[in-house]
């Protein structure tokens, strides 16, 4: 097959889940509803976080990032995904790949460092209590977070630069549901050699190093709670840990998966499989674990859902009596019993 210059190419062709007619409308309504899950819990994490007082601090601070993150990551895969499989049409434009190849390399980064410095800010707070507001103070988080970027866009950008030099033949099939890097390089017709040796220097700074940094956290963490005396406060300060370890362990548990099923037993079945885990499901449960394993923002969360419904019975009150009403006085008085009900509720 004759190889075409990149600069000629009208589009990729995703292959998806599956090539099944019939399972198309399923996979549709699955994804979509995943992804709306996603949204609107990720959503509601960041709105609770921001309204609540009591939750400004450096671990929610973290946690709205990282749950802002999660939109824009499903957001890069999952609508592109549900327009082909609507439209019945499996290609991607040339440009378009690269363009949701670098948000996907960004994005999967900004977790990655995300994790590693939600685990510092709990190993200062365990370690280092007395000191954890002077540590931890805004302009460190903050600079932490524009670091993290920083770093993220530079390798993505360099990953998307190496990228273009490569040629690829007309109508190349990719076997996933989205531009995945690595199955790109494998279509690749020209050497990929400096491709592949950038990916693994990246691999070792995006992934290896956050993952060091965690076990570290962890590490230390474990040992200062060995050395408590007293079994309720050890438990106390681990429990605030929880969440943070099982977002942990699902991330990085679905990447490993990803890698092994890829690298280990080629099979392609598997890799998506893993890939969806990774992807879609991880992100949708984030929310449901940091709501369900932390008091704090499940507090929260019940308080903006009760603040939120009984405005809206409030409101259906309020708009019943002055539609009852015919005369200006009647009216006007609905409207005062309205707003007393809201000013109550405050």
């Amino acid at each position: 097959m004759e190889a075409e210059n990149h600069t000629e190419l009208s589009e990729f062709l995703l292959l998806g889940l599956s090539e099944d007619p019939e399972l198309q409308p399923l996979l549709f309504g699955l994804f979509l509803s995943m992804y709306l899950v996603t949204v609107l819990g990720n959503l509601l994490i960041i709105l609770v976080v921001s309204s609540d007082s009591h939750l400004h601090t450096p671990m929610y601070f973290f946690l709205s990032k990282l749950s802002f993150v999660d939109i824009c990551f499903t957001t890069s895969i999952v609508p592109r995904m549900l327009v082909n499989i609507q439209v019945h049409n499996k290609g991607i434009s040339y440009t378009g790949c690269l363009t949701q190849m670098y948000f996907i390399m960004i994005l999967s980064g900004l977790d990655n460092f995300l994790l590693t410095v939600m685990a510092y800010d709990r190993y200062v707070a365990i370690c280092h209590p007395l000191h954890y507001t002077v540590i931890m103070n805004p302009s460190l988080c903050m600079l932490l977070v524009l670091m993290s970027w920083f770093i993220v866009f530079w390798v993505a950008l360099v990953h998307i630069l190496l990228m273009i030099r490569l040629t690829f033949s007309m109508g190349t099939e990719i076997p996933h549901f989205f531009c995945d890097f690595v199955q790109l390089l494998k279509v690749a017709h020209s050497d990929t050699l400096i491709n592949y040796i950038f990916l693994y220097l990246a691999t070792a700074l995006l992934g290896v190093f956050p993952i060091t940094g965690i076990l570290f956290s962890y590490s230390r963490i474990v040992s200062s709670l060995m050395q408590m005396s007293s079994t309720a406060g050890k438990y106390k300060a681990f429990s605030t840990c929880g969440s943070h370890l099982s977002v942990v362990s699902l991330f990085y548990g679905t990447g490993l998966g990803v890698y092994l099923s890829s690298a280990v037993t080629h099979s392609s079945h598997r890799s998506l499989v893993a890939s969806v885990m990774y992807t879609v499901v991880t992100p949708m449960l984030n929310p449901f674990i940091y709501s369900l394993r932390n008091k704090e923002v499940k507090g929260a969360l019940g308080l903006h859902l009760s603040l939120v419904v009984v405005f809206f019975f409030s409101g259906i009150t309020g708009i019943k009596f002055m539609q009852k009403s015919r005369d200006t006085y009647h009216i006007t008085a609905g409207l005062v019993a309205l707003h007393i009900r809201i000013y109550l509720i405050l």
